[in-house]
């Protein structure tokens, strides 16, 4: 059954209630950032430059289905990006409702490993290290480093979606390398916990010397997916 699309009141008063909570805990800071929602015949994205802790939902730019502006303040130029996440994940088994980007500080640092090498321009960004981070976040293809907004980035993006839906291994995130992590669900909230656990097992690596990692083995990864369903 596809996954329904939300009611336009309650996904402007949603996207105010996450970002402000986003800016309020440090996921997010200054102007930095954005959330989306895809409804049944256009989007919602936070005004460019709006700081998301202040967020109006009259103010929200309201787009049509082809992004082009309706209502509302100025859009964020993201939108180009997370059009592209929509469409691109909408076949999927894990299709895109609501897409957050921040800047935060722990997958920032992380990235930042790979200008030394450690990790691959175009590898994933984390190994499976705690079974929530397997169960709620899933693999995050590590995209190699364009400008903001550059179109390139929007099409690593929406090949890596279609590459890891192709093997059986849908994601719900990504991360621009230097800049922040695009995660998505069904809802702002859900939104808000995958982009909560992924920080979180950023810092958790960051925390222990890569040496000690130990990421889970397979044998331990393929009980998460027979229990809960991960899609490690």
């Amino acid at each position: 059954m596809a996954t329904p699309f939300l009611d336009e009141d309650f996904a402007r008063a949603e996207i105010c209630r996450v970002g402000r909570s986003l800016f309020e805990r440090g996921y997010v800071h200054a102007t930095a950032g954005n959330i989306s929602v895809r409804l049944a015949d256009g989007y919602l994205i936070t005004p460019t430059d709006a700081c998301l802790g202040m967020l109006e939902p009259a103010r929200l730019a309201r787009l049509d289905a082809e992004g082009r502006q309706l209502a509302g303040d100025r859009g964020s130029k993201t939108i180009v990006l997370h059009r592209r996440i929509y469409a691109a994940s909408e076949t999927t088994a894990q299709p895109a409702r609501c897409i957050i980007h921040t800047h935060s500080t722990h997958l920032v640092a992380c990235s930042l490993r790979a200008a030394a090498g450690s990790v691959p321009a175009e590898g994933e960004l984390l190994p499976p290290i705690t079974p929530y981070f397997v169960m709620k976040v899933g693999r995050v293809p590590h995209i190699a480093y364009q400008r903001p907004g550059a179109p390139e980035a929007a099409d690593a993006v929406a090949e890596a979606i279609t590459r890891y839906a192709a093997a059986g291994r849908p994601i719900r995130a990504v991360m621009l390398a230097r800049l922040g992590p695009n995660v998505w669900h069904d809802s702002p909230a859900a939104a808000m916990a995958v982009l909560e656990e992924l920080e979180e097992t950023a810092r958790l690596a960051l925390l222990v010397p890569e040496a000690g990692h130990c990421p889970l083995d397979e044998a331990r990864i393929q009980t998460l997916r027979d229990t809960f369903g991960a899609s490690w």
